[in-house]
């Protein structure tokens, strides 16, 4: 499956994909420390072989249409990732998750690349509900689905493990007679 999605001029959402690898284990070593302060996974990517491991999986549950995972690209340079995860097409939900570059950070990308990705799960995978999840003391990520208009539903108490501390979680959502009400 190739899949790409043009946001704009300057950023590009490509399907994950084996060749992204070395890519992306760099722009993660260029932004660990401001990665792990959220990202549990962060430690666990350190070669090449443990991110070609990694899209392996990304792959299969591509296949088996649990997630749609896209590599942001800005000015043609790997930044960060974006997609749709534990994607149930039954009951027609998906999370978005994402993490970007620091020196990408307050250009818009992941406000633009999240509006191309929940027009593609409503419109285009016929979803109802997409959900954002981010830590309650991460200011920034938290930011993102209140620009978009997403609902605020609740604090999951410490509902994920980073760096040996349990985060609380807050859960925003939105629906596709929302999202199709804010985008005209």
């Amino acid at each position: 499956m190739k899949l790409q999605i043009k946001v704009s001029d300057n950023i590009q959402l490509q399907l994950t994909a084996l060749h992204h690898a070395e890519g992306l284990l760099q722009a993660v070593n260029e932004n660990r420390e401001h990665l792990s302060a959220f990202l549990p996974w962060v430690p666990n990517m350190q070669t090449v072989e443990d991110f070609e491991n990694y899209i392996r999986n990304c792959q299969a549950l591509i296949e088996e249409k649990k997630e749609l995972s896209f590599v942001i690209f800005y000015n043609n340079a790997i930044v960060g990732r974006i997609g749709l995860h534990y994607m149930n097409l039954r009951d027609k939900n998906a999370s978005i998750g994402y993490w970007l570059a620091k020196s990408a950070e307050g250009k818009g990308i992941i406000i633009q690349s999240c509006k191309a990705i929940i027009d593609y799960g409503f419109n285009e995978l016929g979803l109802q509900r997409i959900e954002i999840k981010a830590a309650t003391a991460n200011q920034r990520s938290r930011a993102i689905p209140l620009k978009l208009g997403f609902t605020e539903e609740g604090i999951l108490r410490q509902a994920e493990l980073v760096k040996g501390e349990f985060l609380d979680i807050v859960l925003f959502s939105m629906l596709k007679n929302e999202w199709n009400k804010t985008t005209r």
